[in-house]
């Protein structure tokens, strides 16, 4: 049961990834996280990047159903942002066991990478 546990989450992980392997999603991402917490209107994320709407909504979809980024209607616009908790699991996923098991990156380079860039 737990190795079934671990596969759906496992997945789940690999399709929060796979909704992020495209160059406008990633930016999408990054100006959500920039604009956490309180996101942004499609209307700012699209003068931002300058995607054009249809595509704009295509994307924030993806990210939405993928569980990257909620979304929430204030009157006659959508507000998106950023969901930290999944991108919280997707790091600790990643960096889990190099940081413990295996030495490939020593846990304190990620701490003070990580505070360095909220003092930013």
């Amino acid at each position: 049961m737990k190795l079934r546990l671990q596969k759906k989450s496992v997945s789940r992980l690999a399709d929060m990834i796979s909704a992020m392997g495209n160059e406008h999603r990633l930016m999408i991402m990054r100006l959500l996280l920039a604009s956490h917490p309180e996101g942004m209107v499609v209307g700012d994320i699209q003068s931002e990047l300058g995607i054009p709407g249809s595509t704009l909504s295509h994307h924030l979809e993806k990210l939405r159903t993928a569980g990257l980024a909620g979304v929430k209607r204030e009157s006659q616009f959508l507000r998106y942002r950023a969901e930290a908790s999944a991108l919280e699991d997707i790091l600790t996923f990643l960096f889990s066991e190099c940081c413990t098991r295996s030495s490939l990156i020593e846990a304190e380079s990620f701490i003070s990478f990580c505070r360095k860039e909220s003092r930013s």
